[in-house]
């Protein structure tokens, strides 16, 4: 719980020496009117696509979205790719990030995120919707994680959703990360995943046979359920790390079936970036009743406008009042750290640890929340 007029004791390299309530002023003392908070864990990003920020349109669904990503992704030089990248990595660290679960879908991120001084470990995902391209995907897979630990980053290869992969690249692609103990996956994003997966048809489904793409086969049942069973059908989820990622449009059933199946299992939100592409939210509070292990991400400037976890936090306050702060904060960064399995060092306040320290100000402390004006800086 929040510690009022709260002390933190640090050495010269941030480590935590000592926590306390102010009694005792000294001449070290350092004072801040706001909240003092671990340093935040960005469990959902796509650093790369930071090119692309306020070029989309919002609202267009989860086709019209990927057919922006076709059109514009490549519309500009690499060096203003890699400069944009610099930039946001900065102001990601300035506003409080320490650490951050990336995805990549090449290496052109992979300099940026050595360099930068949050740790960062590196999801590189995978998609192909004809089974006669696994092969040669596994063979770039391999090429790819041995291209990102020549650069010193931790990284694995990761699919990218059920709608996207045959099934054969889906089980070959999450073996592999399952392999490397972690697995990020984007899950129940948008209603015309669901519907793909369920029934056959509606928007992605026209789109994919449009361009002479294969589509999963139909089910009748949620996304989640197909990618479980895909997963399981060759390898059993044991103490591995799973983050699901949006979860905008599940419901009880696949809650109740991955996390009965699933041991270490974590559920990323990224609230703007589902405002802006679908003007939708995840079920935050079914989620909630099922005790889930919930994450915060910003997803990529292509759907977001900026990447800020105080902004999403704000998003959670305005559409969740009920959700206490306290809660969020450790979605923030204790839940995050957990995943990555870096929660010795990062996460929270503890003796020892050095998690950065972060001050979010314009609090109001009578209702316990973010305002608008609310900003977050890193102090260490």
């Amino acid at each position: 719980m929040p510690i009022p007029k709260g002390v933190l004791t640090l050495d010269d390299d941030g480590t935590i020496v000592e926590i306390g309530r102010l009694s005792d002023e000294t001449e070290s003392t350092e004072f801040y009117n706001g909240i003092l908070v671990p340093g935040f864990i960005n469990s959902h990003c796509h650093i790369e696509l930071s090119h692309l920020k306020d070029i989309f349109d919002k609202g267009t669904g989860m086709s019209g979205f990927i057919k922006e990503v076709v059109k514009l992704r490549n519309g500009v030089d690499v060096e203003f790719r890699e400069q944009a990248m610099r930039n946001e990595m900065q102001i990601l660290y300035e506003s409080g990030v320490s650490a951050m679960a990336d995805i990549s879908n090449n290496s052109e991120s992979f300099a940026v995120k050595a360099e930068s001084p949050i740790y960062t470990r590196t999801f590189l995902e995978f998609f192909g919707t004809e089974p006669s391209q696994v092969d040669e995907i596994l063979v770039r897979a391999e090429e790819l994680t041995k291209k990102a630990k020549e650069f010193g980053l931790d990284a694995s290869p990761t699919p990218h959703s059920s709608y996207s992969m045959s099934p054969e690249l889906l089980r070959a692609i999450s073996r592999a990360g399952l392999d490397s103990g972690w697995l990020s996956y984007h899950n129940q994003e948008s209603w015309e995943e669901e519907e793909l997966i369920q029934t056959g048809t509606g928007p992605l489904a026209n789109q994919y046979r449009q361009r002479g793409l294969s589509t999963p086969p139909v089910t009748g049942r949620p996304s989640l359920i197909y990618f479980l069973n895909i997963v399981e059908s060759t390898q059993k989820i044991e103490d591995e790390r799973v983050l699901l990622v949006h979860n905008t449009f599940c419901d009880t059933e696949s809650v109740e079936s991955a996390t009965s199946r699933i041991k270490n299992l974590f559920w990323a939100i990224c609230p703007l970036s589902n405002l802006f592409i679908h003007n939708a939210l995840p079920p935050l509070e079914l989620l909630r009743r099922h005790n889930a292990a919930i994450t915060i991400g910003t997803d990529s400037l292509s759907s977001n406008s900026l990447l800020s976890i105080a902004d999403e936090i704000k998003c959670i306050h305005r559409y969740f009042p009920a959700i206490p702060l306290t809660q969020i904060l450790e979605w923030s960064s204790y839940n995050g750290a957990r995943f990555l399995g870096i929660e010795s060092r990062f996460g929270s306040f503890e003796v020892g640890k050095r998690p950065g320290v972060v001050l979010i100000d314009n609090i109001d402390f009578q209702k316990n929340l973010l305002t608008t004006e609310s900003r977050s800086v890193r102090l260490v």
